[in-house]
């Protein structure tokens, strides 16, 4: 179980790391245009903080208990995560976006296995 919880916290990782990085990178005008409606909805800043906060949840999927320092972060982040795609979702919904919410719920599902199994039976 350790291993699979490794691998899901890879895949979380990579995937926000590379959401997160996009949104922090590019603006906002560019993100709408792209498919990114939601964007248009949000302040500029509102939105670089959403890709900062995916950009640390990312980091602290991985980093605390590859480093050994305070490895119980790698279940807080992923819990936070998870609520972020619940977010995600509600705004999805809210816009009637509903093929998004699929993904966000994939990956909130993902994200809540991660915190269960670290903060539960396979912390390290």
């Amino acid at each position: 179980m350790n291993a699979t919880l490794w691998s899901l916290a890879g895949l979380l990782a990579v995937l926000f790391l590379l959401a997160g990085l996009m949104k922090l990178g590019q603006p906002r005008e560019k993100l709408v245009d792209s498919g990114m409606g939601w964007a248009a909805d949000l302040a500029p800043g509102a939105v670089k903080a959403i890709g900062a906060v995916e950009v640390l949840g990312a980091l602290g999927l991985i980093l605390p208990a590859a480093l050994d320092v305070a490895p119980v972060l790698v279940a807080w982040a992923a819990a936070g995560l998870a609520v972020t795609m619940a977010g995600a979702a509600a705004v999805h919904a809210r816009r009637k976006e509903y093929p998004l919410i699929g993904v966000n719920l994939v990956l909130l599902v993902l994200a809540a296995v991660v915190a269960w199994g670290r903060f539960g039976p396979h912390a390290f």
